[in-house]
C-alpha cells in the first residue's frame, strides 16, 4: 500500500498543476481584454501561448486523475511522458518571453507602430508623451497630449520610457509565474516516478505471494 505520505505530496503537486492551468488560461482571457497597455503588452502569439499551455496542463491534471486510481503502473509512465512535453513547453514558452525582454525597447517600437492611429493617440493621452523614440517617431497627432508637432515637440516627452516600464514589470511577472510552473511539473514528475517504484514494488511482492500459495511475503 502507498504511504499516505508519498501520495500526500503527489496529490498536492497535482493540486498545484491544475491551480497553474486554470491561472494560465484565466490570464489568457484577461489580456484579450480591452485594455491599450495590456494589449500593446500581450499580442496574439503570447496570448495563445497562453492558452495554450493552461490547456495542456488542465488536460494533463485530468489524465492524472485517471490513471492514478488504476493498478499498474503503465497509466503513470504515459503521465510521466505528459509531464515531459508540460516541462518542454513551459521551457519553449518561457524561453520566448525571457529573449523577448532582452529587446524589449527595439520589439514595442515595432508592435508601437503597428497600432493603428486612434490607438496610438489613446496610449499618448494616457501616458502623456509624444512619439516612440522622439517627438517625431510614430507620432500620432489628435487627443489633448499631442494635437500637432509643435505640440509633441514642445513636451519633450515620449512613450518609450513609460510603455517599456509596464511592459518590463509585467513579462517579468509572467515569466517568474512561469518559472514556478516549471517547479510544479517537476515535483509531480519525481512524485509519480516514486508512484511507480512503490506499485512496481508491490507488484513483485504479490507475484512471489502469489507463488507461494497465497502466503503473504510481507
Amino acid at each position: 500500500m502507498l504511504s499516505k505520505k508519498l501520495i500526500g505530496a503527489w496529490a498536492f503537486f497535482d493540486i498545484c498543476l491544475m491551480a497553474a492551468g486554470v491561472l494560465s488560461l484565466t490570464l489568457s482571457i484577461v489580456w484579450r481584454q480591452p485594455n491599450l497597455l495590456l494589449n500593446l503588452t500581450f499580442d496574439g502569439i503570447k496570448v495563445t501561448a497562453g492558452t495554450i499551455l493552461g490547456t495542456l496542463l488542465l488536460a494533463t491534471f485530468v489524465l492524472s486523475l485517471v490513471v492514478i486510481i488504476q493498478r499498474g503502473t503503465l497509466g503513470l509512465k504515459i503521465l510521466n511522458v505528459a509531464l515531459l512535453a508540460n516541462a518542454i513547453a513551459i521551457l519553449v514558452i518561457g524561453t520566448h518571453f525571457w529573449i523577448f525582454t532582452l529587446y524589449e525597447r527595439n520589439n514595442y517600437h515595432t508592435l508601437f507602430g503597428q497600432q493603428s492611429n486612434e490607438t496610438k493617440i489613446a496610449i499618448q493621452d494616457m501616458l502623456n508623451c509624444c512619439g516612440y523614440f522622439n517627438a517625431t517617431d510614430e507620432v500620432a497627432f489628435g487627443g489633448t497630449t499631442c494635437p500637432n508637432q509643435a505640440a509633441a515637440t514642445a513636451l519633450n516627452n515620449f512613450c518609450v520610457t513609460p510603455i517599456t516600464k509596464f511592459t518590463d514589470l509585467t513579462l517579468n511577472h509572467v515569466f517568474s509565474t512561469i518559472d514556478g510552473f516549471m517547479a510544479i511539473v517537476i515535483g509531480l514528475f519525481l512524485a509519480n516516478m516514486c508512484v511507480i517504484k512503490k506499485r512496481q514494488e508491490l507488484e513483485r511482492f504479490e507475484k512471489i505471494d502469489s507463488k507461494r500459495g497465497g502466503h503473504s511475503f510481507i
